[in-house]
């Protein structure tokens, strides 16, 4: 799902989105891994965590991807990949590696791709 636009919805609505979605999700086995991205300049949001729970729920593997990493500096990006761990450790359904990449410096774009090989294969 294409960023987490209904936050301004009204709380009725955005729990039937959220029911939707857990239903979608839940025993689809044909689902191999769920890419969720983060943007790096602002780590993992509540929204955010809120759609791990959601996949922890649904017993769906997601794998975290870092996106925009080159609008930070490598030690902050660095800090960040090491909280990110830490916080996955409290999700099931996380995959423990966490890609990292930028569209702009086209970095990190061959190793999501290959990751996405690696799950549907």
């Amino acid at each position: 799902m294409p960023g987490y636009g209904f936050a301004e919805a009204p709380k009725n609505l955005i729990n039937a989105w959220t029911h939707l979605i857990f239903d979608y999700l839940r025993g689809r086995t044909t689902l191999k891994r769920v890419y969720v991205l983060i943007d790096s300049r602002h780590g993992i949001k509540k929204n955010d965590t809120d759609t791990l729970n959601l996949l922890d729920k649904a017993a769906v593997s997601y794998q975290i991807v870092l996106t925009k990493s080159d609008k930070i500096k490598f030690n902050t990006l660095e800090a960040l990949i090491t909280m990110t761990k830490t916080k996955l450790l409290k999700h099931p359904a996380a995959y423990p590696e966490i890609l990292v990449t930028s569209a702009e410096k086209a970095s990190g774009l061959e190793e999501l791709r290959a990751a996405i090989i690696q799950a549907i294969t």
